[in-house]
């Protein structure tokens, strides 16, 4: 017998009950997955970290291992170039864009301390297994410390010491650079006696202000005075470190030029055209590369002098630290980054990378470093580092001293009224942070 069409439609019916269950359960099953996939991924953390020049790009291997330790983390590196550093980091400020982790030049802290863009880390330090005021530098630590809190922490290290032509010197009857300036000074008049023409004893070169800033510091000048608010310049400190640093140029001992003046210096220092330079730990590596095999035995580093000798031969506490953003959203894995990276064993790696200095103590117990003498100079000097003012106007206060100094060396402009001047361009800048310093003061009218 036939079917009835109802007949028909109920087996249809039963017959597509089972895929049609089936189906559900497969959409069911996707959509579970989805919500987990939705929970896992609202679980992780993706972190910005932005890191300048080189050490933004060879700081990515060392982040895959950070994010192999803590697989919850994601970060992203975001590498800028150091001419453009501190302009995005200022416009990502105004723009409420600012990453979670960033590399910050040590002088530029108490800039941005000073708008309230950086997480103190006083409370995270304190529970940190890791990160230790002992464990660093003395002097390069307290770069990072702005009105009694820390704000950052030292990634690594620079400061300046004096690379010298060993042959040059002991032609001159020295077997090394005396510790006292008086001493210094008659060593470079003995180098420049047996100096050719167009040949001097030192490189100063008069575009830097570091120079200087560092004479001044070693004879004991605050550079600034009354908690930042005038320059202390023309005060007597400063006063007779200016007139040695500008005897150097008038006398003879070095040349009047700037970096821009002397187009190749290794070339020049290879060549005798020069006997002593004062830079910074990148050398020892440019050093390695671009001077001649015959002459890599002849050359040196040197702690710098100080006027009454080596315990005042004080040089600059430099270099970079690792900061966390208030705005950031992710503050407890930004830490976890800057404890990771603040670990010996990776800070050594990094040197190993980069060739910059570890800003901690204990990485510095590898060959590579102490084994090495003229690294083994740096880290003597780096015992003896200072911080220069802690004020958001250094940096164009620098651009003063250089001026002041170059008026002073090229254009004839006498000591006292170069000195002068700048004070007075310094209180200018000034000005702003007196005004605020007084109205946050106690009974001001606000």
């Amino acid at each position: 017998m036939g079917r009835s069409p109802s007949e028909r439609i109920d087996e249809r019916r039963r017959g597509t009950a089972p895929a049609k269950a089936a189906f559900a359960l497969l959409v069911l099953g996707l959509a579970t997955l989805g919500a987990c996939r939705d929970a896992a991924s609202n679980d992780r953390v993706t972190l910005r970290f932005w890191a300048m020049g080189a050490e933004g790009e060879h700081v990515q291997t060392l982040v895959r291992e950070f994010e192999r330790e803590h697989p919850g983390v994601d970060v992203r590196v975001q590498q800028v170039p150091f001419s453009a550093a501190h302009e995005k980091m200022l416009t990502a400020f105004v723009g409420d864009a600012t990453p979670d982790v960033a590399q910050l030049g040590n002088t530029w802290v108490p800039e941005f301390q000073s708008v309230d863009a950086l997480v103190s880390l006083d409370g995270l330090i304190a529970s940190s297994p890791i990160v230790k005021p002992s464990g660093f530098f003395e002097g390069i630590w307290a770069t990072n410390v702005v009105g009694g809190a820390v704000y950052g922490i030292p990634w690594y290290v620079d400061t300046r010491v004096i690379f010298y032509r060993k042959d040059l010197l002991a032609a001159a009857g020295y077997d090394s650079i005396p510790d006292t300036w008086a001493g210094w000074r008659k060593a470079m008049e003995a180098v420049q006696r047996n100096a050719g023409p167009k040949q001097w004893a030192i490189f100063l070169p008069t575009n830097e202000w570091m120079q200087p800033v560092l004479f001044g510091l070693q004879n004991r000048s605050s550079l600034l005075k009354d908690d930042g608010r005038f320059g202390a310049f023309f005060e007597r400190p400063f006063q007779e470190a200016f007139d040695f640093y500008l005897g150097l140029f008038r006398d003879g001992l070095a040349p009047v030029a700037g970096n821009n003046d002397i187009a190749n210096p290794y070339q020049e220092f290879a060549r005798g055209t020069f006997a002593m330079w004062i830079t910074g730990p990148w050398n020892i590596g440019e050093f390695q590369r671009r001077l001649p095999a015959a002459l890599q035995d002849a050359w040196a580093t040197a702690a710098l002098p100080g006027p009454t000798g080596a315990a005042s031969g004080t040089s600059n506490a430099g270099g970079a630290s690792l900061v966390v953003f208030r705005r950031s959203k992710h503050q407890a894995a930004a830490w976890q980054l800057v404890e990771f990276l603040s670990r010996p064993d990776i800070q050594l790696k990094f040197h190993r990378l980069t060739g910059d200095l570890p800003a901690r103590q204990d990485a510095w117990n590898d060959d590579a470093l102490l084994g090495n003498p003229h690294a083994r100079v740096f880290h003597e000097q780096l015992q003896r580092v200072v911080s220069m003012p802690k004020v958001p106007e250094w940096e164009v206060i620098t651009s003063k001293v250089i001026d002041h100094a170059e008026a002073a060396i090229r254009g004839g402009a006498p000591m006292d009224r170069a000195l002068a001047h700048l004070d007075d361009d310094v209180n200018g800048l000034l000005e702003k942070r007196r005004w605020l310093l007084a109205r946050a003061a106690p009974g001001s009218t606000p």
